[in-house]
């Protein structure tokens, strides 16, 4: 059986064991969705932009995979300290495979947490165009996963201990989210902030899932999955050429 299909199931395994920690996932999209979906929502129509709720719910499932994928960085620190990934570094087989097992394992957690938020955003009253077009969506936030699953194992090959993981958190995760425009509109923003916006890979996942969901996509879906497509190249080789680094 490959290493990359063990490590994979492994990280599945991991995810639908842990029933607290999916549920505890949850709050945070619940209270953007409750506080920000119902609580501007008079605001964002006073203003002639429709329901906001259609507009930040594809941000806030943008935001959970986000996040998400992310913490698979904190689970190899994990890893690192119990041992388990020694053991796997030891292994005769190609570090690459166990590097890739690891990411789409982060990356399929993300996305299934999204499928979650998903049902959630339904059930507050977000309506997508068709169910085509979750199909399509849901490709894209798969991207999303895989792009940032593969950042977050670059740098959790470079570090080594929680506390440097929480200032990437902190510094990295916090701003790209804030910066996505999954809570504001991207037309009409102070140049720094639209320059800041446009080198935000995430920015380019939540235009091109809200796109597709609601019909309203900035920059166009195909420039949002070509750009998604060129940085989740950038990131795998960044995160095998750092996971190739780690010293057992």
């Amino acid at each position: 059986m490959s290493v990359v299909f063990i490590l994979w199931l492994r990280e599945l395994k991991k995810y639908l064991r842990s029933r607290a920690q999916i549920v505890a996932s949850l709050g945070t999209p619940l209270m953007y969705l409750g506080v920000l979906g119902f609580g501007l929502g008079p605001v964002f129509r006073r203003a002639g932009e429709g329901s906001y709720l259609q507009f930040v719910a594809p941000g806030v499932i943008g935001m959970t995979v986000l996040f998400t994928a992310m913490f698979s960085g904190i689970a190899m620190l994990w890893d690192r300290q119990f041992g388990f990934l020694k053991e796997t570094l030891v292994a005769p087989v190609p570090r690459v495979q166990i590097m890739m097992g690891r990411t789409l394992g982060g990356a399929t957690v993300a996305v299934l947490q999204g499928l979650l938020i998903f049902g959630v955003t339904l059930v507050a009253g977000f309506r997508p165009t068709s169910v085509l077009a979750v199909i399509l969506a849901f490709l894209i936030i798969a991207l999303i996963a895989l792009v940032f699953a593969a950042l977050a194992t670059a740098i959790g090959s470079s570090l080594k201990d929680m506390q440097g993981f929480q200032m990437v958190m902190n510094f990295l995760v916090m701003p790209l989210w804030f910066l996505s425009g999954a809570l504001y509109p991207l037309q009409g923003l102070p140049a720094a902030l639209a320059v800041l916006t446009r080198i935000d890979p995430l920015t380019y996942g939540i235009d091109g899932v809200r796109g597709i969901l609601i019909g309203t996509a900035h920059f166009g879906v195909a420039l949002d999955i070509a750009v998604l497509l060129g940085v989740g190249v950038l990131f795998v080789i960044a995160g095998a050429w750092r996971f190739s680094k780690i010293e057992v």
